[in-house]
């Protein structure tokens, strides 16, 4: 499980990083993508370190997935790359539903 731990830090860093640059390097939409991004990332860092020692693995993943994936596409639409990327978004939206799901299961179970 040391890869994911290794993986929920470099995406906290990833996060603090992104939400900083919104919040004093970037403005308009690009300020907003960078700091809904860094926010939901960090929250799915730290979650995902939360469940580990529930010893829930699969959220963790999902969470440390998702966040990454709905994060970075708006990181580069905050960058300049094309706007179809928000397509990619919702994906990463739905991982980190998952995780929850999973979570709430793994939890529900006997």
């Amino acid at each position: 499980m040391n890869w994911i731990v290794l993986l929920a830090g470099l995406s906290g860093a990833l996060a603090v990083g992104a939400g900083a640059f919104g919040a004093h390097g970037a403005s308009g939409a690009a300020a907003e993508w960078l700091k809904t991004g860094g926010q939901y990332q960090l929250i799915h860092a730290v979650a995902a370190l939360a469940v580990l020692r529930i010893d829930a693995k699969a959220p963790a993943i999902l969470f440390l997935a998702g966040g990454a994936i709905f994060a970075v596409s708006l990181y580069l639409m905050a960058l300049g790359l094309p706007r179809w990327l928000g397509a990619v978004t919702p994906i990463g939206g739905a991982l980190l539903i998952g995780g929850w799901l999973w979570l709430a299961w793994v939890a529900a179970r006997p």
